[in-house]
């Protein structure tokens, strides 16, 4: 894709006087106040926009939805604030379906939206809003979550299922409503329940408002890469087993750049993603962690990587020969074509820091190739990392530095300190060879400070807006109950105490509170590199280490730390957050725990009497004088 030198995102078309217009194949609708130039712009094929068009007449309804919303406002102790009307307004129908795809010699249904696998691109601008309809076409519950998305306002529009709204049942729709406020650059959407977001995900691309440059010279072209998990049996099926067995799952059987496992896997010789590039040319790359569970190396074959974006945040530019992403991360990479005229492979390899786990060692490979080179030549390789060098990926995250100095609070209201990790539960089944199959026969759970979330049977947004008592405590502890050498000295053996405790627990912030929060890797199964991400919520990543976090010997970069909402606690480690909780409403931090394969905000509790299928999950309620609009 070209990159345009107005910054407007592809396929906008310009038109006066909040009128719908119906922008050709695509289903996008764009509402303007003010008119804008007229573009035009190449995509790959790949990532076009062919969005299942809803009836005119529907989206007139929907319009007239819109000017009302436009018009809320939520009461806070500071008087009436404005609900974020955006500069234009953007229309996206999503259809849950199921598709058959032919991969690894294997023909299988899968779940996807609107039959695009990956997913369609949802395409913005900064302070856009954004309407989705997601109309559930599948068997399945399913919600879908804006990974990156703050959610100004509009909290129960953030997508996790239990926790902002109920699923989106069989034959069932909902209406995601929200304001890209102050935000650009590149983000995810995925699925929100059970592991359906191993296939159900897509890209969110959010340009700089009109005449606004980017920091860095403009490319010659922008391309998306989104990396993935491939399994060749059915997600929800292996879910359901996995959960049945206590232990994790087996590793995908392929990674996927772009949907294409690459010739190294079976049957795969012609499933292969390619770039094609001109010589002398600099590209925008703007890749993403799409993957279920594991955390991801990639590179170019002889070719220099330029970080100059992470998780839509400028960053000063930082060359490297390699990035690591942990699921639900993106970077943004210039790459200059520099080399001789040739096929290069673009590579995915798997991050792997805990000890003992299986995992895919097969790495995925896509082309990108020289115009004018030799059809069919053979591709120069990719040079990946070992799959456990954790100073490759210190190496990443030490270059990385807001663009400018930023306003990091020096002061803090509340300081938390959480430690995160895998338990392994005592087996209570009476079939524990079925049952049981984790460390030393007992059940895996995940926790945060030693406590296991168990997932509530309605939204703990609705419960808590609707004062219905009963589904949830506000006493999840601001420190582990118990302090100990947490890398060295955990009780990782049964009959040691591995135990998690269980509740459906979160913690209050006050509207304004100023927090920083210690997160502490623990080593009670296996120390491992966790990436943790907070919904609602970006934060400054104000320091990490090795070891146990000591506050004597801590280094804080308070001058331009990165700002992100996903970071990977380093294995053995620690990572310090701040940021300040003016988001109202109830939202998730949890992180991503792929020690034996397992997602840690998708393990249900209760499925199974007795059984701890825990998640490693903090619910944060943000209250102040007002919440979120509600919608019924």
């Amino acid at each position: 894709m070209k990159a345009d030198k107005h910054n407007t995102p592809p396929q906008t078309l310009s038109f006066l006087h909040l009128l719908p217009y119906k922008n050709g194949e695509n289903g996008l609708i764009t509402l303007l106040k003010t008119p804008i130039s007229t573009t035009s712009t190449l995509h790959s094929q790949h990532f076009s926009l062919s969005l299942s068009l809803s009836l005119y007449m529907a989206n007139l309804a929907t319009l007239f939805t819109v000017l009302l919303s436009l018009l809320c406002y939520s009461q806070t102790g500071f008087g009436l604030v404005q609900w974020p009307g955006g500069t234009s307004t953007r229309f996206y129908d999503f259809k849950v379906q199921t598709m058959r795809v032919t991969k690894l010699c294997n023909t299988k249904e899968i779940v996807t939206i609107n039959g695009m696998f990956p997913g369609p691109v949802v395409y913005a601008q900064e302070d856009d809003r954004v309407i989705v309809k997601v109309t559930n076409e599948t068997p399945y519950n399913t919600t879908i979550h804006w990974h990156g998305i703050r959610q100004r306002l509009s909290c129960w529009s953030d997508g996790p299922s239990y926790i902002t709204q109920c699923p989106i049942q069989a034959g069932q729709t909902f209406t995601y409503e929200f304001t890209i406020v102050k935000q650009k650059g590149t983000l995810l959407w995925h699925a929100h329940v059970s592991w359906l977001r191993g296939t159900v995900y897509g890209a969110i691309v959010v340009y700089p408002k009109t005449g606004v440059p980017y920091p860095f010279k403009y490319p010659y072209e922008e391309h998306i890469i989104l990396l993935g998990e491939y399994w060749l049996k059915d997600l929800v099926q292996l879910e359901r087993q996995v959960l049945a067995s206590g232990g994790g799952p087996p590793p995908a059987n392929a990674f996927t750049i772009n949907g294409h496992p690459g010739p190294n896997y079976n049957c795969s010789k012609n499933d292969v993603y390619k770039i094609d590039v001109v010589p002398g040319k600099t590209y925008l790359l703007r890749v993403i962690n799409a993957g279920l569970n594991m955390e991801n190396f990639f590179a170019i074959a002889h070719h220099k990587l330029t970080i100059v974006e992470v998780d839509a945040e400028y960053t000063k530019p930082f060359t490297t020969d390699r990035v690591m992403l942990g699921p639900g991360q993106t970077i943004n990479v210039l790459v200059t074509t520099d080399q001789p005229i040739g096929k290069y492979s673009m590579a995915m390899g798997a991050y792997m820091s805990a000890k003992g786990v299986k995992f895919q060692n097969i790495s995925a490979i896509a082309y990108f190739q020289y115009l004018g080179a030799v059809p069919n030549s053979i591709a120069l390789p990719a040079q990946l990392p070992s799959f456990n060098d954790n100073l490759a990926v210190k190496t990443v995250m030490d270059g990385l530095r807001s663009l400018n100095p930023v306003n990091v609070s020096k002061e803090i209201d509340t300081n938390l300190f959480y430690t995160i990790g895998l338990n392994v539960q005592k087996c209570r089944s009476k079939t524990p060879k079925n049952n049981c199959q984790a460390t030393n026969n007992g059940v895996l759970a995940a926790s945060m400070n030693n406590i296991s979330f168990i997932r509530p049977n309605i939204s703990l947004l609705e419960a808590y807006y609707k004062k219905i008592n009963g589904y949830y405590t506000e006493d999840f502890p601001d420190v582990p109950l118990k302090f100990y050498d947490f890398v060295n000295g955990a009780p990782n053996n049964i009959p040691n105490d591995t135990q998690a405790l269980n509740g459906t627990r979160t913690k209050v912030l006050e509207y304004g509170t100023r927090v920083q929060v210690i997160l502490q890797d623990t080593g009670t199964v296996s120390t491992e590199n966790h990436p943790i991400h907070l919904h609602g919520f970006s934060f400054y990543v104000v320091g990490y280490g090795t070891g146990n976090y000591d506050p004597q010997t801590a280094n804080f970069n308070l001058v331009d730390p990165p700002y992100m909402n996903t970071i990977g606690v380093p294995v053995g480690g620690w990572a310090a957050i701040r940021f300040v909780a003016d988001n109202p409403g109830t939202f998730l931090g949890f992180f991503y725990l792929k020690n034996n394969g397992l997602t840690a905000l998708n393990l249900p509790l209760n499925r199974f009497p007795l059984q701890a299928f825990g998640s490693c999950t903090v619910t944060w309620k943000y209250i102040c004088h007002g919440d979120c609009l509600w919608y019924s």
